[in-house]
């Protein structure tokens, strides 16, 4: 009996790694099948994501994925606006300053912690990057103030099609595509547990699928790579980590929902650094794939370098990658179940918002949902896997 490989539908806030992540389900075909993308904010705008995404799909030649529109703000806001820290990791077009998709969402010099905190959405809660503007931490990116998303009515949301041009092989990238809640809400009442969600950005959507259904709460597989239990997280305190902060309290919900949930956080990611001869070795491939591949990585690598030159003297962190591996092949780590939350206040009995803890009613309450935390994994495995079949990709 032949089986059939697994079946994945990402939800992505497409910036350098998620792209990676993107490239390497494309080259396990044999192993997975792609069933769509939704892309929404968080590394960029949700339209800038939109777009990065289409791109990659149709360099790889797969314009035959349908890429949909998900969340382009979280759960706690009215509207986002892109963050510096982002931009200084992922360019001020997502993609590393590569252009693939175009000329990129936000001005020149994005990356540098703006002044201007004014926006012109009056009466609304703005999130800037995750922390509410006039915070002290929230640093829009240059040129990303004036570029506020508002949320569109998904009342009505159009039916989940591929978004894919029958014509030469390419897709047109616009914000009337179909709304990728229901998208993923179809998917999961279709195939249950046999179809993974792959959550490389932050958990919005999933939060708001399973609020809008939440019968599929309990069919719901969800491999998320966001949070951090062990480490400092990578935000501008370095106590959350960059998914969770963005919207914790989507991410509280569903860790709570009772979904059969892998966190792939900074515990694990931290520990696979993607080397320079990787990049070099897909360069040299001469492709169109392979010279892209190779400055996602060029880029990554030089940032996370100038950032801390201690901890990723080695590499790029593969955060995103990794999770797409895990929800391949969950044997990659080794995980620590227990009833997880997000905390989503700041303060005296509460904790820091967006760090990432073990819920303490779990302790007396056994009956409470627990998320599968990756604590260990083995980082030679994954990386030897991982660079080889990106080079295959890159031909």
């Amino acid at each position: 009996m032949v089986q059939c490989p697994d079946r994945i539908i990402a939800s992505m806030d497409t910036g350098v790694d998620d792209a990676l992540a993107l490239a390497y389900l494309l080259g396990s075909a044999d192993e997975c099948e792609l069933g769509g993308v939704i892309a929404g904010y968080g590394n960029v705008d949700a339209n800038t994501a939109y777009a990065n995404t289409c791109a990659v799909l149709d360099l790889f030649g797969r314009a035959d994925i349908p890429v949909f529109l998900g969340s382009e703000h979280p759960s706690w806001a009215d509207a986002f606006i892109p963050d510096a820290g982002c931009a200084q990791f992922h360019g001020d077009d997502g993609l590393g300053n590569t252009r693939l998709a175009g000329s990129g969402a936000l001005a020149d010099g994005a990356g540098v912690p703006g002044d201007d905190m004014s926006v012109d959405v009056p009466d609304e809660v703005v999130s800037v990057g995750g922390y509410l503007a006039g915070d002290v931490h929230a640093h829009p990116a240059l040129g990303a103030c004036s570029r506020v998303n508002r949320s569109r009515s998904v009342d009505h949301p159009q039916s989940a099609m591929p978004t894919a041009l029958a014509s030469g092989g390419k897709r047109r990238c616009s914000v009337d595509a179909a709304d990728g809640i229901e998208y993923l809400i179809e998917q999961v009442r279709e195939f249950g547990r046999d179809v993974t969600v792959l959550a490389t950005g932050p958990l919005t959507d999933v939060d708001a699928a399973i609020t809008r259904a939440p019968d599929i709460a309990s069919k719901l597989r969800l491999v998320m790579m966001g949070g951090t239990l062990t480490q400092p997280g990578n935000c501008w305190d370095a106590v959350a980590e960059t998914n969770i902060i963005q919207d914790p309290e989507a991410a509280n919900r569903v860790f709570h929902s009772g979904a059969d949930i892998t966190m792939v956080g900074l515990d694990v990611t931290h520990q696979c650094l993607l080397p320079q001869s990787a990049a070099d070795r897909w360069r040299a491939t001469g492709t169109k794939r392979g010279r892209f591949l190779a400055d996602l990585a060029d880029f990554s690598i030089k940032a996370n370098l100038e950032a801390d030159p201690a901890l990723f003297s080695g590499g790029m962190p593969l955060h995103d990658p990794l999770a797409a591996a895990v929800a391949l092949d969950s044997s990659l780590v080794d995980c620590f179940d227990l009833a997880l939350r997000a905390e989503t206040n700041t303060g005296d009995f509460n904790g820091v918002r967006g760090r990432t803890t073990g819920d303490p009613v779990g302790l007396v309450n056994h009956s409470m949902p627990h998320v599968h935390v990756a604590l260990g994994v083995d980082s030679e495995r994954f990386l030897d896997e991982f660079v080889e079949r990106m080079a295959e990709v890159c031909r």
